[in-house]
This record gives structure tokens, sequence and C-alpha cells, in this order.
């Protein structure tokens, strides 16, 4: 199924559904001579439009300040503190509720240090956090090296990163504009458009009066359709309600239903039992303009074609924008752009060169092909709104085997179906939706699936057995206190930990039994809905080495922030961050993280003292198992000194 390239869309998509708190600050690191053996240190950050980090210096209570440790060596010395070069914004921070010194564009600190040789490096750490009108990220570490040779002038440095925060959360938004491209590609061949392209460059080649009219007229159609749908894009974005909008989307049933109605509706047009049209007298008008010409013709022709492809591309669109709603507000007009500029290429290359038009395939039933693969994708895709509202709102009706089964016998269909035809292309996808069918079927028999772990609900038990157990990890309980229920923990018959791990749903409950064992606790703030957090579960704490340190070095309390189960009015809380009552596990556990590290990142883990304190800097998704590893001993090593 990995050749399958509709499967590959269907994965890609998966994979950046969940906006992750991105990094917009890039950091430089360089340094000027002033003067024998005396050079200066500069340190510069820029900063995208709309976020802000920090002052070297805030109010008690309010958030990570930037700041920069530096690596003490023999062979220089620093002369006064670091400087401030472009002053720290003051200003009202609603988030926190007093003023706060900030840096918004770009922020610049200078070092004077003093070699006692010729040449040295300059090593440390910069420290910060970065927020937006919406969230705010964890406190993140730069490391860098500086090297310094003795000559004069200015040398630049590149900065290493410390972790990968910034690098999963930019990939994140390159990642959806790919998929958004390869969609729109894939609109170019469904079969309401695919034949268009003909029609559309004989009419650029008769109207035109010169080569010059042709390929102007050509380039404004390939223009207009990008702009018309980017528009469509930015009025999605312009229209979000605020930061808890993609929360809601994400976890509220409401929501959850409607796109799994709208997916199976969008699915089943692409078997033909309807279309999705817009009113005719929409295309009509617009083709009426089209006679005029010009720039202005060609704008029309380009708004005609978007409308007549609409009964294909709709499903496409419509898909496109669902995810993209779900999470940052520029992710649905960057995904309008992407997709209008790879359905737009084909029509303009081919207008410019219209020789080309007689070498490309002729409709057949190939395209029926792509059509019916579609269908079977979206009814596929569906199934994961269901399964957010069923674990959710903990109806426990939709286990993973049943999912499971259902998506088997889908595939299965799908394979049957496409290969009754008489195409080459519908027996290749057919093998591949067999191939895929075999692969789901082994997941039934303990196979983790991790390619597919974030489209997949949460594995509630596991067959793959651990050694030892917390009691016995070599810990010893003060004296006269009795070990805790760790089978029992408070909300057990909610939640439960992958592969025979233990831990609690509580943070009192885990913290108390942190401090009876003398062991760090690892907050793992998660969610029902996080597609990250099943990736990380899945492909990272299932190796073997992070099993046991999880097992035998921490206490887990394992948080989620989007359950919407309603607790007694007497578990009730009052939150000191916006001061709203909250009345379910959910916005506690919510409130706990944003109140303590000033972030609703998911995932997010934290190694912490029993206090919460946390040791190391919190880690968010990251597939790399050895740095994972890597992090969890730092903690453990940072508690155990």
């Amino acid at each position: 199924m990995k050749q399958s390239f509709l499967s590959i869309l269907l994965f890609s998509i998966s994979v950046f559904l969940n906006a992750q708190m991105f990094d917009p600050v890039v950091w430089s690191f360089s340094y000027e001579q002033k003067e024998e053996n005396v050079y200066e240190l500069i340190f510069s950050a820029s900063i995208e439009k709309g976020s802000h980090i920090y002052g070297l210096e805030v109010p008690d209570g309010g958030p990570i300040p930037t700041s920069f440790t530096f690596e003490t060596s023999s062979d220089y010395s620093f002369e006064d503190s670091i400087i401030e070069i472009i002053q720290a914004k003051d200003a009202y921070d609603d988030a926190f509720g007093f003023n706060i010194k900030s840096y918004e564009n770009k922020a610049e600190f200078h070092q004077i240090v003093k070699g006692n040789v010729s040449s040295f490096t300059v090593k440390g750490v910069v420290e910060y956090m970065v927020c937006n009108a919406v969230s705010c990220s964890p406190p993140k570490e730069e490391e860098f090296s500086i090297r310094i040779n003795g000559g004069g002038g200015v040398k630049e440095e590149s900065a290493v990163a410390s972790n990968n925060i910034s690098a999963n959360a930019n990939r994140g938004l390159l990642g959806f504009f790919v998929v958004s491209f390869l969609l729109g590609l894939l609109g170019v061949i469904t079969p309401c458009v695919y034949p268009m392209i003909p029609f559309t460059v004989a009419f650029f080649s008769r109207s035109a009066k010169s080569r010059k009219d042709a390929i102007t007229n050509a380039l404004a159609f390939g223009v207009s359709i990008v702009l018309i749908y980017t528009a469509i894009g930015l009025i999605v974005s312009l229209s979000d309600v605020g930061a808890g909008f993609a929360n809601t989307l994400s976890t509220h049933w409401i929501p959850n239903l409607i796109f799994f109605l709208l997916f199976v509706i969008f699915g089943l047009s692409f078997f033909g039992l309807f279309e999705l049209t817009l009113p005719s007298k929409w295309s009509t008008s617009t083709d009426s303009k089209v006679d005029k010409g010009g720039i202005l013709g060609a704008f029309f022709m380009a708004l005609t074609t978007v409308i007549v492809s609409f009964s294909c591309t709709g499903p496409i669109v419509g898909s496109l924008l669902v995810e993209a709603v779900r999470g940052d507000v520029l992710r649905p007009t960057i995904g309008m752009f992407a997709f209008g500029l790879a359905f737009s290429i084909p029509f303009t290359v081919l207008a410019l060169s219209p020789s080309l038009v007689s070498k490309m395939p002729k409709s057949g039933k190939w395209l029926n092909a792509i059509k019916i693969a579609i269908g079977f994708l979206m009814l596929a895709f569906s199934m994961k709104f269901l399964m957010t509202i069923d674990s959710v709102y903990g109806f426990g009706l939709l286990s993973r085997p049943i999912y499971l089964i259902i998506w088997i016998i889908l595939f299965v269909i799908m394979g049957i179906v496409l290969i009754k035809g008489k195409g080459v292309l519908g027996k290749i996808f057919s093998v591949c939706a067999l191939l895929f069918a075999a692969y789901l079927v082994t997941g039934l028999f303990g196979n983790n699936l991790n390619g597919i772990a974030a489209l997949l609900p949460m594995e509630k038990q596991s067959n793959k057995p651990i050694s030892g157990s917390l009691s016995n990890s070599g810990y010893q309980f003060p004296l006269g206190n009795k070990e805790p229920n760790i089978d029992q923990p408070k909300y057990g018959d909610l939640f439960s930990l992958p592969y025979g791990l233990k831990g609690f749903f509580d943070y009192q409950e885990g913290v108390e039994y942190a401090m009876r064992v003398g062991k760090p606790i690892l907050i793992d703030f998660k969610g029902h809905a996080c597609a990250n957090c099943k990736r990380m579960e899945a492909k990272v704490w299932s190796d073997d080495a992070v099993l046991e340190r999880l097992k035998n070095n921490f206490v887990i309390i394992s948080l989620y922030v989007d359950d919407r189960t309603q607790l007694p009015e007497e578990e009730w809380i009052t939150s000191d961050v916006d001061g709203k009552v909250k009345k379910t596990i959910g916005k506690i556990n919510e409130d706990l993280e944003i109140s303590k590290y000033n972030t609703n990142t998911l995932p997010l883990y934290v190694i912490a003292d029993a206090d919460g304190n946390p040791l190391v800097t919190p880690s968010v998704t990251n597939l790399n198992i050895d740095e994972f590893i890597k992090w969890l001993d730092e903690g453990y090593s940072k508690f155990i000194k």
C-alpha cells in the first residue's frame, strides 16, 4: 500500500492534523573584535510577525525571561553582564494580567568577552519563551558555539539546536503546504476537471491576437485561479473565533459529527450517487463575462473553471478546509494557496505551450479508478471523527479492534470493486488496497501499526511484556508509610497507559506516590484527539529502552486535557488563569498545564520534582528515540543528584 499515491496523501494529511506550538524565532550568533583580545559577542533573534519573546527581566509570576548561560573556561573571561541593544517593549500582557517587557520582530544582545589566548570558542545556551495572541510554547533552549580566531571584523556562527521542538512545528506548516499542493494536483486528474484542460487551452489559443497576448492571458488565468482559492482560505482564516476554537473543533461532539457526515457525503459523491454542484446560474453568469477577453476575460475563465470543477474538487477542498481549521489560523490560507497553485500549473503550462496537449493521456477508465479510490479513502478517514467523539466522551463503543475491522472491510471492498475494472490503474489500486487490508489484519494480532498510529484509537492493552515493577525498583518507602494501590488509581476506570505501564491520572495522587517512593514524576499532558500523542506512544514509548526507563525511573502522571467527564461539584476548581470554574477532568488538567508551564501544547512531557518544577526543559513531539532517551536520562540524573 505504500506505493499507492492516494494512500500516501491520506497518511501525510494525518501526520499534520494537530497544529503544534511552532517556534517563529531564528537565532544567529556572531562576534566583532573591539580591540586586541577584546571581542563583542552578538546574539540576534528574528521573530515572525505576531509573536514575541520576553525581556531579560520579568515580574514574579510571569513568563520565562530570555536568559543566557555561558560555559566557563580559562581561555576567556566576561566583562560586565549581557547588554540589551534593542529595548524591550513594556506593555500589558492579557495572559498574565500585568505589564511585561517583550521583543517583537527582532531582539539583539551583546556581551563583551576578553580572550586569554589568541583563539577560543565560547559555548552556551540561550533560553527563551515564545508567545503569540493565541498561545505560548514551552521554554526553549538554543545552544550556540562561537569560534573566535583572533582576527578582526564580524564572524557568523550557526546555531546548534538543543532540541527539535522548533523544527518539528516548522515542518508542520511546511508539510501541510506540501500535502495541500499534492491535493491540488490530485484535483486536476479528477473526472470532471481533466477533460476541461484541452478546451481551456483551445480557448486561449483562439482568443489571443498575438503570442504576447497568449502568454499574458495564460499567466493571468493561472494567477487568478491561485487568488480565487487563496481568497477562500483567507476568509476561513479571518473568521477564526479565538484561541479555543481549534480545541473545540478537535474535541466537541457537534463539529466532529458534522465533519464525519461531510466526509461520508464527500465519499459517496465520488461513487456517483449524486453530485455536489454550485448553482448553475453562477457558472452561467461568469461564463458570459469570459467573452470580454484580455486579463478580465482570463479571470472570469478561471472563475468559471473553479465553479464548474467544484463537483470533483469540492469534496477535496472541503476536506482540506476541515483539517485546516482544526489547527493554526494560517493553515486555511496556506492550504488553499498551495492547492490553487498546484491546480493552476497544468492549465497554465499547457496554455503557454498548446502543442503539449496532444501528448496528454486521453480520458478513460483510469479517471474512474481514481474517483472510486478517493471515495473509499474519504469513508475510511471519516471514522477518525467518530473515534474522537467516542474517546473524548468515554463511550467506549469504538474499540481499536472494531475500528480496524471497519477499515479492513472498506479496503477489501475497495479492492474488489477496483479489480473488476478494465483499467490498469484500477488493478494497481486494487492490489494496494488489499495489501493494506492485510496489513490492518496484523493489527488485530498485536502489531502496533506504527505507520498509521495517528489515525487509530489508542491501545488500551498490549501483549508486549515488561520485566520489573514500580514497587521493586530499588527505592524504599519512608518508615511507617504504605505503598498506595497503584493497581487501582483514581480514574483508572476511564484511562489506561500503554504497554503494561502503570501510573496515575490525577496529578495530586501521582505526586503523593512519587514522594513516597522517592522518584521524579513524568507528567504526560495528552489528549484523546491528539494524533501526535498516539504517534509518540506507538513509535517512541514502544521502544524497549524507553519502556524500561519509564517503568523503573519515573512515576507517570498521564493527564488528558480534552476529556469531558464532569466531576462532582466538590472537585471543581476556580482557575487562577482566567477566573473561570473548571468542572471537567480535561479542563482542570488543561488549567494545570497552562498555569504551571504557560502552554497548552500537546503532547507535553515534563520531568519534575514533587513540587512540579521542571528538572529539564519540557519536551514535545520528538520521534527520535535516542534523543528522547537522552532527555529522560538527563532528567533522572538531575533528580538523583
